[in-house]
């Protein structure tokens, strides 16, 4: 019996839909990292219960910290953007975590620099509060290690490939690391989406990115780039055929980050089947039902997408291209 519905939700669930492609399947990825970090901080005695907890998010973290904060007796305060869903706001709002949300923009960057500006001013006032830092502070990579030794319990041998979107990095880097820990033969794939600097796309504008925690107009510390061997760069339409392709194929109803990492577990199967390939739905569809899902019978079939394949930054293009990151980083 679990102690707290967090320790529930966090559970993810691997699904084979073929042999050789699994989806690790989880309702809300971030419950992890949230709980690893908040429980690491108790046990280091860097926060006490009781503390005030405060971070920036535009949606899915701010759930995560929430639950993690309600499960150990913390205050939570979260910094959002506009994103932030009117479901979230009511759970966070019950939950006794305080939101406050920053001035529209029309500008990723302009929107993330301002949450952090306001994150300093509170921390100004409430020198007391602890400020998460999702983004840049390590601790977020702990609560991954249980995810690891859950792939090795149900693919117990051969060699592996992890293909999942990058958001603040914690979660395709954590568990690669914990798996690599583990001796066993991993290739990371990562997926982004253009116009985010993350892996040097910020100068190919996709005008329907909106793909939610994955990708950034600002550089996060949490993103070790030595740890990928393929980069995915996925616009949104082809996002929204893979995840479609995916509810359509095995009933899994999930983001389009889930979406985009499907057609790239499928194109790297393609060119190297000597592995089982293992990607990542981080959350459910329903975020996207009117944005996405409802255009599913005017999506392009998956069977008709290819990547272009790169060498070089420069050569990036929409909709899709690939390539091995340490040739194509700068």
């Amino acid at each position: 019996m679990h102690a707290h519905i967090a320790e529930a939700v966090k559970k993810p669930d691997l699904i084979s839909l073929e042999p050789g492609l699994a989806c690790l399947r989880f309702e809300t990825m971030k419950i992890y990292s949230a709980l690893g970090a908040v429980r690491h901080l108790l046990d280091t005695g860097a926060v006490r219960p009781g503390d005030t907890l405060i971070d920036s998010s535009s949606g899915i973290y701010a759930q995560a910290l929430a639950l993690a904060c309600h499960r150990y007796g913390m205050k939570c305060h979260i910094v959002g953007s506009t994103t932030v869903d009117r479901s979230t706001r009511v759970q966070l709002d019950i939950l006794g975590a305080t939101l406050e949300q920053v001035a529209p923009s029309t500008d990723l960057r302009l929107d993330q620099e301002a949450r952090v500006r306001r994150i300093a001013e509170i921390l100004a006032a409430n020198p007391s509060y602890h400020w998460m830092r999702q983004y840049h502070d390590a601790i977020h990579y702990h609560g991954y290690r249980e995810v690891a030794e859950s792939i090795c319990r149900e693919i117990p041998t051969g060699p592996l490939a992890l293909v999942g979107g990058v958001g603040s990095g914690a979660s395709t880097g954590g568990i690669v690391s914990y798996l690599r820990e583990s001796g066993r033969d991993v290739t990371l794939v990562g997926v982004q989406p253009f116009g985010s600097v993350t892996f040097g796309s910020e100068h190919v504008a996709d005008p329907d990115m909106i793909i939610a925690g994955i990708g950034s107009a600002i550089a996060f510390e949490n993103v070790r780039h030595k740890l990928y061997d393929r980069v995915h760069w996925v616009n949104f339409d082809c996002a929204v055929s893979g995840a479609v392709a995916l509810l359509r194929t095995s009933g899994i109803f999930a983001g389009l980050s889930a979406g985009a990492a499907y057609l790239g577990a499928l194109w790297e199967r393609r060119r190297d089947d000597s592995r089982t390939y293992v990607f990542i739905a981080a959350d459910t569809g329903h975020r996207y039902v009117d944005s996405a899902y409802a255009r599913h019978e005017q999506v392009p079939d998956i069977d008709t997408l290819k990547p272009h394949e790169i060498t070089s930054l420069d050569e990036l293009r929409l909709p899709w291209s690939t390539a091995d990151w340490p040739t194509a980083a700068p």
